[in-house]
């Protein structure tokens, strides 16, 4: 009897908190929908920054607030210059955290590259990050090296390893691609590293009846190969990212927080465009979120441009 009579008084003070504040019932819905978590960032941004001033890049962006990060290719190699566990320990000395690192699928050529292209913005923005790949070195990629990067990540402590982009213009190329994350995803697996695929607009064009999207999630293991789903890639294909989590609940650990110009298509800061980011928020939880990292392609100035990014998440997220 008394132990009912706890739990009587239990539930009756938590009936009677409801009634008095019945705000807190909603908040507590958009705290677990939200899926709260350090606001992240894709190092690509920075532009060159981090290969001319790792060390004092990062800094700056931990006094912004930014406490999650992930790794893009540059001109000095995957890792800005440094080996998986060199870069590692820097970021750790700043009070971030290293958590995913973008890697080549397999190499492009021009032509492949262009049928990426949505507008004539958009070849110009690949004819410029393809002159800057063509200047650096050879890096690893996954068709080629899938073993190896798979090792590197584990040897940095990443939590993920992401394609950042791999051809998929042909149904061939669709099936490479497929055959290249099995065995990067199996690789990975055994590392204790998760992988995942990041998507540009051309994997929701219709190739040869097969939509690459779809095709990729639907003959892939769901626990070995996951996406990263770029927000604003999605979007400008006319794309619903909400509608993407349903279809595939569950198997989008990591986002892109990318935004559009309003009139130009092209990447800006957050909050600035027309991605509707509370509402894509408010359904983390069906998407599988875990991690989220602010980007914006050829950002202008870079960190004055990831600080206005980082104080409107901060403000919508609050």
């Amino acid at each position: 009897m008394s132990n009912r009579r706890k739990f009587l008084q239990q539930t009756g003070n938590l009936g009677l908190a409801g009634l008095l504040f019945p705000h807190l019932g909603r908040a507590s819905f958009l705290f677990e929908n939200r899926a709260p978590r350090p606001i992240g960032l894709q190092l690509y941004t920075l532009g060159n920054l981090m290969t001319t001033d790792p060390k004092g890049t990062l800094q700056k962006l931990a006094a912004i607030g930014y406490r999650e990060l992930e790794s893009a290719g540059s001109q000095k190699g995957n890792y800005y210059g440094f080996t998986p566990k060199e870069f590692a320990a820097m970021i750790k000395d700043t009070g971030m955290h290293w958590r995913s690192a973008h890697v080549g699928g397999a190499p492009f050529t021009m032509a492949q590259a262009m049928r990426m292209a949505k507008t004539a913005a958009d070849s110009a923005r690949i004819q410029k990050m393809a002159g800057s790949i063509n200047s650096s070195p050879k890096r690893p990629n996954l068709k080629e090296n899938y073993q190896q990067l798979a090792d590197e990540a584990a040897e940095g402590g990443l939590s993920y390893l992401v394609c950042s982009s791999i051809p998929v213009n042909t149904f061939d190329e669709i099936k490479i691609a497929v055959d290249v994350f099995s065995k990067a995803g199996e690789a990975c697996k055994k590392n204790g590293v998760q992988f995942a695929y990041h998507n540009h607009t051309t994997e929701f064009d219709e190739v040869e009846g097969h939509r690459p999207f779809d095709y990729i999630l639907s003959n892939t293991d769901n626990d070995q190969v996951k996406m990263e789903l770029d927000l604003a890639w999605a979007t400008k294909a006319k794309q619903d990212p909400v509608a993407l989590f349903k279809l595939h609940p569950g198997r989008y650990p990591l986002w892109h927080v990318k935004d559009l110009d309003k009139t130009t298509l092209q990447p800006a800061e957050v909050g600035s465009g027309i991605v509707d980011f509370k509402r894509i928020f408010d359904n983390a939880t069906a998407s599988g979120m875990k991690y989220f990292f602010v980007e914006q392609d050829q950002a202008p100035q870079p960190l004055e441009n990831v600080t206005h990014s980082y104080n409107y998440l901060k403000t919508m997220l609050a």
